[in-house]
Protein backbone atom coordinates (compact mmCIF):
# COMPACT_ATOMS: atom_id res chain seq x y z
CA UNK A 1 0.00 0.00 0.00
CA UNK A 2 1.64 3.50 -0.63
CA UNK A 3 0.93 6.75 1.44
CA UNK A 4 0.87 9.61 0.32
CA UNK A 5 2.21 12.19 2.80
CA UNK A 6 2.65 16.04 3.16
CA UNK A 7 5.25 17.26 5.88
CA UNK A 8 4.80 20.76 6.49
CA UNK A 9 7.83 23.35 7.15
CA UNK A 10 8.14 26.27 8.70
CA UNK A 11 10.13 27.90 6.81
CA UNK A 12 10.43 28.31 2.97
CA UNK A 13 13.44 26.29 2.92
CA UNK A 14 12.61 23.57 5.53
CA UNK A 15 10.96 21.10 2.45
CA UNK A 16 14.15 21.70 0.40
CA UNK A 17 16.45 20.58 3.20
CA UNK A 18 14.10 17.44 3.95
CA UNK A 19 15.28 16.37 0.85
CA UNK A 20 18.72 15.16 2.20
CA UNK A 21 17.06 12.85 5.10
CA UNK A 22 14.16 11.36 2.38
CA UNK A 23 17.39 10.62 0.12
CA UNK A 24 19.26 8.83 3.59
CA UNK A 25 16.34 7.09 4.11
CA UNK A 26 15.90 5.55 0.26
CA UNK A 27 19.67 4.68 0.19
CA UNK A 28 19.32 3.24 3.63
CA UNK A 29 16.43 0.93 2.07
CA UNK A 30 13.85 2.02 5.29
CA UNK A 31 11.71 3.86 2.49
CA UNK A 32 10.64 3.52 -1.21
CA UNK A 33 9.88 6.80 -2.39
CA UNK A 34 7.46 6.42 -5.81
CA UNK A 35 7.80 10.23 -6.58
CA UNK A 36 7.78 13.48 -4.36
CA UNK A 37 7.34 17.24 -4.95
CA UNK A 38 8.27 20.31 -2.80
CA UNK A 39 6.24 23.23 -2.30
CA UNK A 40 8.11 26.55 -1.14
CA UNK A 41 5.99 29.71 -0.37
CA UNK A 42 8.35 32.59 0.62
CA UNK A 43 5.73 35.56 2.29
CA UNK A 44 4.57 38.22 0.38
CA UNK A 45 4.33 35.58 -3.14
CA UNK A 46 0.79 35.31 -4.00
CA UNK A 47 1.45 31.84 -4.62
CA UNK A 48 4.00 29.28 -4.23
CA UNK A 49 7.21 27.34 -6.35
CA UNK A 50 6.98 24.06 -6.45
CA UNK A 51 8.92 21.02 -7.85
CA UNK A 52 8.86 17.82 -8.50
CA UNK A 53 11.88 15.71 -7.11
CA UNK A 54 13.10 13.63 -9.82
CA UNK A 55 15.91 12.70 -7.81
CA UNK A 56 14.36 11.23 -5.38
CA UNK A 57 12.05 9.38 -7.22
CA UNK A 58 11.09 5.42 -8.63
CA UNK A 59 10.23 3.69 -12.03
CA UNK A 60 6.55 4.18 -10.79
CA UNK A 61 6.74 8.00 -10.46
CA UNK A 62 3.31 9.81 -10.85
CA UNK A 63 4.65 12.61 -13.03
CA UNK A 64 4.19 16.27 -13.53
CA UNK A 65 0.76 16.15 -14.33
CA UNK A 66 -0.16 14.71 -11.11
CA UNK A 67 1.66 17.17 -9.02
CA UNK A 68 0.25 19.82 -11.06
CA UNK A 69 -3.05 19.24 -10.78
CA UNK A 70 -2.84 18.48 -7.53
CA UNK A 71 -1.37 21.87 -6.32
CA UNK A 72 -3.54 23.92 -8.59
CA UNK A 73 -6.24 22.51 -7.04
CA UNK A 74 -4.60 23.00 -3.50
CA UNK A 75 -3.42 26.72 -4.31
CA UNK A 76 -4.65 28.42 -6.62
CA UNK A 77 -8.56 28.16 -6.77
CA UNK A 78 -9.00 31.27 -5.36
CA UNK A 79 -7.12 33.06 -8.27
CA UNK A 80 -9.85 31.06 -11.10
CA UNK A 81 -13.61 31.84 -12.29
CA UNK A 82 -16.49 30.65 -11.77
CA UNK A 83 -16.30 28.35 -15.09
CA UNK A 84 -12.80 26.92 -14.40
CA UNK A 85 -13.98 26.28 -10.52
CA UNK A 86 -16.74 24.17 -11.65
CA UNK A 87 -14.18 22.09 -14.13
CA UNK A 88 -11.97 22.16 -10.33
CA UNK A 89 -15.19 20.73 -8.35
CA UNK A 90 -15.24 17.86 -11.19
CA UNK A 91 -11.18 17.86 -10.17
CA UNK A 92 -11.98 17.02 -6.95
CA UNK A 93 -14.11 14.23 -7.27
CA UNK A 94 -11.60 12.67 -9.22
CA UNK A 95 -8.97 13.04 -6.15
CA UNK A 96 -11.78 11.78 -4.14
CA UNK A 97 -12.06 8.48 -6.48
CA UNK A 98 -8.26 7.74 -5.63
CA UNK A 99 -8.76 8.38 -1.75
CA UNK A 100 -7.30 12.27 -1.51
CA UNK A 101 -10.53 13.59 -0.07
CA UNK A 102 -11.84 17.05 0.96
CA UNK A 103 -10.73 16.87 4.42
CA UNK A 104 -7.16 16.17 3.42
CA UNK A 105 -7.20 18.76 0.41
CA UNK A 106 -8.39 20.99 3.04
CA UNK A 107 -6.08 20.38 6.01
CA UNK A 108 -3.10 21.04 3.67
CA UNK A 109 -4.88 24.13 1.88
CA UNK A 110 -4.44 25.67 5.77
CA UNK A 111 -1.47 24.65 6.21
CA UNK A 112 1.05 25.61 3.92
CA UNK A 113 0.55 29.13 3.14
CA UNK A 114 3.02 31.80 2.50
CA UNK A 115 6.55 31.09 4.76
CA UNK A 116 6.54 27.90 4.89
CA UNK A 117 6.98 24.71 2.83
CA UNK A 118 5.72 20.93 2.34
CA UNK A 119 7.34 18.02 1.00
CA UNK A 120 4.72 15.91 -0.53
CA UNK A 121 5.94 11.96 -0.93
CA UNK A 122 4.41 9.05 -1.74
CA UNK A 123 6.21 5.91 -0.81
CA UNK A 124 5.85 2.47 0.09
CA UNK A 125 7.78 0.05 2.47
CA UNK A 126 8.67 2.78 4.90
CA UNK A 127 10.13 1.79 7.96
CA UNK A 128 8.25 4.22 10.11
CA UNK A 129 10.16 4.15 13.50
CA UNK A 130 13.06 4.96 11.28
CA UNK A 131 11.39 7.27 8.95
CA UNK A 132 10.20 9.31 12.41
CA UNK A 133 13.93 9.10 13.90
CA UNK A 134 15.13 10.90 10.27
CA UNK A 135 12.42 13.68 11.19
CA UNK A 136 13.27 14.13 14.80
CA UNK A 137 14.19 17.44 15.82
CA UNK A 138 12.80 19.09 12.41
CA UNK A 139 10.24 21.05 13.12
CA UNK A 140 8.38 19.68 10.98
CA UNK A 141 4.13 18.84 11.04
CA UNK A 142 3.25 15.69 9.00
CA UNK A 143 0.10 15.50 7.24
CA UNK A 144 -0.88 11.62 6.05
CA UNK A 145 -3.71 9.72 3.55
CA UNK A 146 -3.13 6.28 3.00
CA UNK A 147 -3.90 4.66 -0.17
CA UNK A 148 -5.20 1.68 -0.74
CA UNK A 149 -3.27 -0.70 -3.53
CA UNK A 150 -6.61 0.00 -5.87
CA UNK A 151 -6.36 3.62 -5.07
CA UNK A 152 -2.91 3.78 -6.27
CA UNK A 153 -3.24 2.32 -9.56
CA UNK A 154 -6.85 4.22 -9.99
CA UNK A 155 -4.32 7.14 -8.97
CA UNK A 156 -1.32 6.22 -11.86
CA UNK A 157 -4.34 5.47 -14.65
CA UNK A 158 -5.60 9.12 -13.87
CA UNK A 159 -2.57 10.99 -14.28
CA UNK A 160 -0.36 8.71 -16.38
CA UNK A 161 2.29 10.60 -18.99
CA UNK A 162 2.95 9.81 -22.42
Amino acid sequence: MATLSVWKFETPEGAEQAEAAALDLQTRDLIRIQDAAVVSWEIGKKKPKTKQLNSLTGAGALGGTFWGMLFGLLFFIPLIGAAVGAAMGALTGAFTDVGIDDSFIKRVREKVVPGTSALFIMTTDAVVDKVAEAFRGVNAELIETNLSEAEEASLRAAFAEG
